[in-house]
């Protein structure tokens, strides 16, 4: 697995560098910036960004903004201190793949990033909760609009319930018979239907509201 961090704190950088490393994962490259970071993941095309949240000049969502916008599709997950709600949110909204925080143990981190490079959305263990919380008082503000699952096709249901179990698009794509492509544009579909921006969000809207129980 080949990494790129992206993280202000050179003390900090170095530190996880080693420890991935020790781990049998390359960092192919370690940048202060979002600026060198976006340039640099464009350049090496590595498995997976390990973004930093608080830095100056151009911030992590700004950088992550930056990569989406720039069509970069490599696995971003933010590697912060921060626990707060909007933080997490606004990560997951602009297309961040995992929210880690950096008081993790480092085993249970590779173990993520593994999870993440294989189509996985992971969330800090202690920030689920928040997550459904944030997610449930969204569901509960617009209980008076149509439910917007009503627009969901069959299969995009079907897609839905196993992005809930936390499966791939690859795994998907092997269980329906279809390819991983055709799955990418059911998901693209999903959360636009339900008006949210990540796999994690639609995963924790279909396990609050029951829907695979439904089927």
């Amino acid at each position: 697995m080949k990494v790129l961090l992206i993280d202000d704190h050179a003390l900090f950088r170095i530190g996880l560098e080693g420890l991935l490393e020790r781990r049998e994962i390359e960092v192919v490259a370690s940048v202060s910036t979002g600026i060198e970071g976006v340039s640099r993941a464009r350049e090496l095309q590595p498995d997976v960004i390990l973004l930093d949240m608080r830095m100056p000049d151009m911030n992590g969502i700004q950088t992550l903004r930056e990569i989406r916008d720039n069509e970069i599709e490599i696995p971003v997950v933010m590697l912060t201190t921060s626990s707060e709600e909007r933080d997490l949110i606004e990560s997951l909204r602009n297309g961040a793949q995992g929210y880690l925080l950096k008081d993790m143990d480092p085993d249970d981190l590779v173990n993520a990033l593994h999870d993440i490079v294989s189509g996985k959305t992971v969330v800090a263990p202690e920030l689920a909760g928040v997550l459904a919380k944030v997610v449930q008082q969204g569901n509960n503000s617009n209980n008076s609009d149509p439910a917007p699952f009503a627009d969901l096709t069959p299969r995009e249901h079907e897609i839905l319930c196993h992005l809930a179990e936390g499966q791939s698009n690859k795994v998907i794509a092997r269980k329906l018979g279809i390819s991983d492509g055709t799955v990418k544009l059911h998901v693209k579909s999903v959360l636009r239907k339900l008006g949210v921006h990540s796999r994690v969000e639609a995963a924790v809207i279909a396990v609050e509201q029951d829907l695979c129980q439904k089927r």
